[in-house]
């Protein structure tokens, strides 16, 4: 991948990640706090939805970013003239290395900022700090394993059918499709594939295709 195709993913991607990262995150911390095994009013109801965010507005970018960058150069590195029915296990093993990259971010973020969801009275800096000294660095990293299991299954269906959209699309207009049609084709994908198993996933998936259409992907 060249010089402006690296530039356009990091920051596309990086930019479409954090924006709907924050926007929705009062969404995600009621969804945390329903979760919680100490109940939802326990967890702190309605009151401090914006618990944790610094978490989420330091992670965000970097996680969005390294996922698409990692997806598009898998993808490049990948390219070959082969058969369209081959191409979706490319845009598998393209979005499964961009999970198991994200994740590395994402993890310590997500850990970091669940626990300020059930826990408002405590500010971001001080759980993080607390996770350091009691758990180590593996406590930051508590729940990886499972993390990328789950989210590897859910990119393994998305991401081909949402380049097959794209390629379905583009063959029709007859030209290279616009950001906003990306992102139609991304919504109806993630649609089908959050409708088949119980929502699990962060808000960050839902918004990760708004990352508009660069020449990058014209590799694949």
């Amino acid at each position: 991948m060249d010089a402006p195709g690296f530039m356009a993913s990091l920051v596309a991607g990086g930019v479409a990640g954090a924006s709907v990262d924050l926007i929705l995150f009062p969404l995600d911390t009621i969804k945390t706090r329903l979760q919680s095994p100490q109940g939802f009013s326990k967890a702190g109801g309605f009151r401090g939805i914006y618990a944790g965010v610094p978490s989420t507005a330091i992670g965000s970018f970097p996680n969005a970013a390294m996922f698409f960058l990692t997806y598009e150069y898998v993808k490049c590195l990948l390219h070959t003239d082969s058969a369209p029915h081959v191409r979706p296990m490319k845009h598998m093993l393209a979005a499964s290395a961009g999970e198991v990259v994200a994740c590395l971010i994402r993890v310590p973020s997500e850990v970091v900022k669940q626990r300020a969801q059930v826990s408002a009275s405590s500010k971001t800096l001080q759980i993080f700090s607390t996770i350091l000294k009691e758990e180590g660095i593996q406590g930051l990293y508590r729940g990886y394993r499972s993390t990328v299991l789950r989210e590897i299954p859910f990119s393994l269906v998305q991401f081909p059918l949402w380049e097959s959209l794209k390629a379905l699309w583009s063959w029709r207009r007859g030209h290279v499709v616009d950001s906003w049609q990306s992102a139609v084709c991304g919504a109806f994908a993630g649609y089908l594939q959050v409708s088949s198993h119980e929502w699990q996933q962060s808000v960050w998936e839902a918004s990760s295709f708004w990352v508009p259409m660069t020449r990058p992907a014209a590799c694949c």
